[in-house]
């Protein structure tokens, strides 16, 4: 019997803190008609805690994850958290989770990929799996977006939130869990989303400060096209290569970089609204957050034998899609 990964727990994380579209209005030159006929966002959620870190988003999703699946954080093998705000360059932020949730016999690592950091980690931490070598990979994703955010700028203001998501990753042999994954990056995609300052191109100094190269740029109307054609395309050849239609797919599972971008996918892959998981509402863009946050919320409506078609699109560019068969009985569970 093929041995998978098999999602046997998911949890997920965002602050207490609700900046609304009115908070912002108040903050940059828009209004709340105007944020959500143009992201489909309501709120997002900020991590306003003095001293707080991306890390401080990702330990209560992992420690849920261990709990609701009744084992320690001991006995987690691997590690993997997705991020492009880590607490720090080093240690990794998946190394600062592991001390504070006690994953004291687990190897940790950072992935950066964007917002596609969880979709890469979720292939990698079942190709550990399926190596046969470990039993328990937790893979998170998590962003303290509002570090990076440009509160001046309303074409990115806007959009982004603080939150973090996690899934529990183990052996499976009844056919559940991650079935097949098509990933791909271009870095020709760089000059259209990215954070200039701080790194060993532009270190940090007073000038890059000054010239505010320490938060996100994005080229909103580029991000777009690419965004809807990149990850429709990649759902497309998932579903041809797997021999399945819309009809066999229970859930889209899309990144939620924008309402927009999000219906334009599903009409370019020709797949009902009432298939689409939307948590951008409330919780905005988190960046590789935003997919174990989906899974989270939803996870009431989810039966086991769910097909489930994931996909994300980040910057720099980063994009895929994957196909997981959903393993337990949310609706029972949530009962």
């Amino acid at each position: 019997m093929k041995i998978t990964a098999a999602v046997t727990a998911v949890a997920g994380y965002v602050p207490d803190f609700r900046l609304t579209n009115a908070d912002l209005a108040k903050m940059v030159s828009t209004n709340e008609d105007w944020i959500r006929t143009r992201t489909g966002i309501e709120e997002r959620r900020i991590l306003r805690d003095p001293g707080k870190a991306t890390s401080d988003l990702v330990v209560p999703a992992v420690l849920n994850c261990c709990q609701k699946r009744g084992i320690s954080p001991g006995e987690i093998d691997v590690l993997i958290v997705g991020t492009i705000t880590p607490d720090m360059f080093f240690p990794s932020t998946a190394n600062l989770v592991s001390d504070k949730v006690g994953a004291s016999n687990a190897w940790s690592f950072d992935l950066a990929a964007a917002c596609s950091g969880f979709l890469y980690g979720l292939t990698l931490g079942a190709s550990l799996i399926e190596s046969g070598r470990y039993r328990n990979v937790v893979v998170a994703g998590g962003d303290k977006m509002s570090t990076i955010v440009d509160y001046s700028d309303r074409s990115t203001c806007i959009i982004f939130g603080d939150g973090a998501g996690a899934v529990l990753l183990q052996r499976d042999e009844q056919g559940y869990g991650l079935q097949d994954s098509l990933l791909r990056s271009d870095g020709s995609g760089a000059p259209h989303v990215y954070l200039k300052g701080g790194g060993s191109f532009r270190p940090s100094t007073a000038e890059t400060v000054a010239n505010k190269e320490h938060f996100i740029y994005q080229d909103g109307q580029s991000v777009f096209k690419f965004a809807v054609r990149r990850m429709a395309e990649a759902c497309a050849e998932i579903l041809r290569r797997n021999g399945l239609t819309n009809d066999d797919i229970a859930w889209l599972v899309p990144h939620q970089a924008n309402k927009r971008i999000i219906d334009a996918t599903a009409d370019q892959l020709g797949l009902d609204k009432s298939k689409v998981m939307l948590t951008i509402q409330k919780f905005g863009n988190t960046s590789s957050g935003t997919i174990p946050l989906c899974l989270w919320d939803w996870e009431s409506r989810l039966k086991a034998g769910d097909l489930l078609l994931l996909t994300a699109f980040g910057g720099g560019f980063t994009w895929g899609a994957s196909l997981l068969r959903w393993g337990h009985d949310g609706t029972a569970e949530h009962a």
